[in-house]
């Protein structure tokens, strides 16, 4: 008998992914030279809730894009697909078939599903909680938060627009869902500039990491891969019993920086999590694609932003 034959440890993999590090190591991989500077900070803005979940609006937002078929491919299997992105916030109806997208974003397509969007958008498990009585009303609409790099944009432009259209549908509360590594910084500033201005946030995010780097009031971290960090595939329990934990830390976190960690497993085998941007199990010409992949997505991208917001 060894010495440790009775702990039962779990595999050291087993932990959440450190995207900072996995992305930085990327992008130099592929040839970038000058790491990404990730937002951060020290002190972090708290509104606590004003009425009970009973009497509030809830507001959502998601870094997904309404499906555009003009834009090429962005269904379950599409590739990075940059012509779908954009560049200016955006309201829906609740009402209206929110067909939303993932493709136009840095998602982990080896792992998470890319057909049932219950995986990044709670509508439905929103409008269940409403017809329990949950919540007292669900906003008219939801918002559309572009994936922008630029932090000083997201904050001095899109947040006050995202906030403008939450004022006017009368928003207290919202729940905030990103996607890509870039999608949990973006929502990350918005939960922090949403609660300076008194509206309570939640986000539900699966890049634990850079959500905490940043510095939130409050996370719902679910440990599966990016871009399904609302719910397991094709499973009604998880989108509700994932919904309802963000609606209990709306009203019981005792502060800011407060992160939960949803139960639900996405494997019993945690080796998915070695999948996404990882250069090591890549080969050298594989490499060689990605790096004139990222190349001309990052131009693609940039001419769809400098038509969109001149910058």
């Amino acid at each position: 008998m060894t010495k440790n034959s009775e702990l039962l440890f779990a595999p050291e993999l087993d932990q959440p992914v450190r995207y900072i590090e996995r992305t930085r190591n990327y992008y130099l991989g592929l040839g970038y030279e000058t790491p990404y500077v990730w937002a951060h900070y020290l002190d972090v803005p708290f509104a606590p809730l004003q009425k009970p979940l009973n009497q509030s609006t809830l507001g959502l937002v998601t870094t997904a894009v309404p499906f555009d078929a003009s834009k090429g491919p962005q269904g379950p299997g599409a590739a990075y697909n940059a012509a779908a992105k954009f560049y200016d916030p955006y309201s829906r109806s609740i009402d209206e078939d929110a067909d939303l997208r993932i493709a136009h974003v840095g998602i982990d397509r080896r792992n998470a599903n890319m057909q049932d969007g219950n995986c990044w958008f709670p509508l439905d498990a929103a409008k269940r909680a409403l017809a329990s009585g949950r919540i007292q009303s669900l906003s008219k609409n939801f918002y559309g938060l572009p994936t922008n790099r630029s932090q000083r944009h997201t904050l001095e432009i899109d947040a006050p627009l995202i906030l403008s259209k939450m004022r006017a549908d009368q928003v207290d509360l919202a729940v905030l869902i990103p996607n890509c590594p870039i999608c949990h910084q973006s929502q990350s500033l918005l939960a922090r500039y949403l609660e300076a201005a008194g509206i309570s946030t939640v986000i539900m995010g699966a890049a634990k990491d850079i959500v905490e780097y940043c510095g939130v009031p409050r996370l719902v971290f679910s440990d599966f891969p990016l871009g399904n960090a609302a719910a397991l595939p094709n499973n009604i329990e998880s989108q509700d019993s994932n919904f309802e934990l963000a609606l209990r830390l709306l009203e019981g976190a005792p502060g800011p920086r407060t992160t939960v960690q949803s139960p639900l497993v996405w494997s019993s085998d945690p080796v998915w999590k070695l999948d996404y941007s990882n250069l090591e199990r890549l080969s050298a010409e594989e490499i060689a694609r990605l790096r004139d992949e990222a190349e001309k997505a990052r131009i693609t991208a940039r001419d769809i932003r400098v038509k969109s917001v001149g910058a």
